[in-house]
């Protein structure tokens, strides 16, 4: 089975993984693209959502509470946070697009321990992760530090020529706090959009080795393994990242043959 799902042009579904699909057992992940005016119902009934609209604005109607304007920037390339709504299971969202809009919802298990909730860009952590062409852009949408049961969701923005998701780094040794198990799934735009970028999925043994040239609304699939990014120069990446197994912690290893690079002086 291929890692790469390749994005739908038309429709409102744009790419769509499932635990079925990827044969994993916790991250589930669709892109959709609405027109104004347009309706999308989201539920799972054992799975919490994060619903990230990363580009247009929505209206957001759950259990009896509306939120209106959901979201406010016309790219994933704006140097802005998204908007997001933590949706628990067993709960239904009514979307709404107030004008053309791009929206991720990510799911996992869950029990319903917490309630629906509008999570504003100012409540998201913003950073700079890297150094020199290993430079990128981080917001923590949904991180371990905020209330879900199982979901981790983050978004990258990444300068054409750089590197990303790099040294190779992995999570899949169920090893807290050295090492935690996590599928992952990456959501990528590219900036012009006929671009393209460049993912290796590999493991220790190789028993996972696929490289994949990665177009515009592209998914790709992280079961295990390390899973480095390559953007060619010319072109901005912008990918999100949903995660999520037995304990909701990000705790990574670097590939020890590339570890070095961390402490190269690169000025």
């Amino acid at each position: 089975m291929s890692l790469l799902v390749k994005a739908q042009r038309e429709g409102m579904t744009i790419a769509r993984v499932t635990p079925e699909t990827a044969e994993w057992r916790y991250v589930g992940f669709v892109a959709y693209r609405l027109q104004r005016d347009e309706v999308l119902y989201v539920y799972e009934k054992a799975r919490e959502s994060c619903l990230v609209v990363l580009a247009g604005a929505v209206t957001i109607e759950v259990d009896g509470t509306t939120w209106t304007s959901v979201g406010a920037r016309d790219s994933v390339f704006e140097d802005a946070a998204p908007y997001a709504v933590y949706l628990p299971p067993n709960l239904r969202a009514t979307v709404r697009a107030e004008r053309d809009a791009e929206l991720g919802v990510a799911s996992a298990p869950a029990q319903g321990r917490y309630g629906a909730r509008l999570i504003e860009p100012r409540q998201m952590q913003r950073s700079v992760r890297g150094k020199a062409l290993n430079t990128r852009y981080v917001c923590d949408i949904l991180p371990q530090t905020e209330p879900a049961e199982s979901l981790l969701v983050v978004e990258v923005r990444t300068p054409g020529g750089h590197s990303s998701s790099y040294p190779p780094h992995k999570h899949d040794a169920d090893n807290v706090p050295l090492e935690s198990a996590l599928e992952e799934t990456y959501y990528h735009r590219l900036n012009p959009p006929q671009g393209f970028a460049f993912q290796r999925v590999y493991t220790d043994a190789r028993d996972i080795d696929e490289s994949m040239a990665v177009e515009d609304h592209d998914v790709v699939m992280v079961p295990r393994g390390y899973h480095p990014v390559v953007i060619p120069y010319g072109y901005d990446s912008y990918y999100l990242n949903v995660m999520a197994g037995p304990q909701r912690a990000w705790h990574f290893k670097n590939d020890p043959a590339h570890e070095w690079i961390l402490t190269r002086d690169t000025r």
